[in-house]
């Protein structure tokens, strides 16, 4: 887990992002992300009779690659869905536990998709599942 000072550095400054953002990035994170890594890594057993695990493996591919890919793919849908908000593309709501109503958006200021991937961000803080951070060395200096 991020430790608050790095979170607030990660999202961009001493303010914390609200916590209705927060609250979705939990929820994306959880009941999106994972459950599809979860779901997808089920049909990797040689025992699965699910359509789509058949046409994985009458794929030719190996377990062990098609599970390298899955949480890449998974990451790339998520990453898209969130842009589309960002760019305001996708006009989405969010109705936090406590009942307040948030545009993502606006309240999201166009940076959804970039918490989701960014080195530190949702996946680091949230996710159970694994992910590769591509970005992690970004930051570092040779």
């Amino acid at each position: 887990m991020l430790e608050l000072q790095d979170q607030q550095e990660f999202l961009g400054g001493d303010e914390m992002n609200e916590p209705e953002i927060e609250e979705f990035a939990k929820l994306v994170i959880e009941n999106i992300r994972d459950a599809a890594i979860r779901n997808c890594d089920a049909m990797l057993s040689p025992i699965s009779a699910a359509p789509v695990a058949k046409r994985w493996r009458s794929s030719g591919a190996s377990g062990k690659a098609i599970g390298v890919v899955i949480p890449d793919a998974v990451d790339e849908v998520v990453f898209c869905l969130l842009q589309a908000i960002d760019q305001g593309l996708l006009q989405m709501k969010f109705v936090s536990s406590g009942g307040k109503e948030i545009n993502l958006s606006e309240d999201g200021l166009g940076e959804l998709s970039g918490w989701f991937m960014g080195s530190g961000g949702w996946r680091k803080v949230y996710s159970k599942e694994r992910f590769v951070d591509d970005f992690s060395d970004l930051g570092s200096t040779p």
